[in-house]
């Protein structure tokens, strides 16, 4: 007589991944995240803007890796009979744009009214100062 095998049929359950592997996922996608959010709040948002008015003092371009625009504008706080400011205040701002930066300086030592935003953050390429 015929001998007939039944083939041992065994069923191989998927692996599980385990709970550390899958809790270790979420947490550096949630992490990766919450650090975009961040950066983008502390480098790219615009805080506030507005208008700075003043004396035009001074606009140089500066860096040892990036060169970016510099700028001071000196504001009158209180001015006294005349044209004498008794009391001053110093923005300090940057400029982005060269061709922006280049009319600028035609008008040092004049009265100008600037547009500014306000970052959280500078990055190096930006400039040294939060206006913009």
């Amino acid at each position: 007589m015929e001998e007939i095998q039944t083939a041992s049929t065994e069923i191989k359950q998927p692996k599980k991944k385990s709970g550390f592997r899958k809790f270790l996922r979420w947490f550096v996608f949630i992490l990766l995240v919450v650090a975009g959010i961040f950066g983008y709040w502390k480098y790219f948002y615009t805080y506030s803007d507005g208008y700075r008015s003043g004396l035009l003092q001074k606009l140089s371009h500066k860096g040892n890796i990036f060169k970016t625009y510099e700028g001071e504008l000196v504001q009158r706080s209180i001015v006294s009979t005349g044209n004498v400011a008794i009391a001053s205040e110093k923005f300090f701002f940057s400029v982005t744009s060269d061709s922006v930066a280049k009319v600028m300086m035609n008008f040092e030592g004049r009265n100008v009214r600037l547009h500014y935003k306000q970052k959280n953050g500078t990055l190096p390429w930006r400039g040294e100062s939060e206006y913009i």
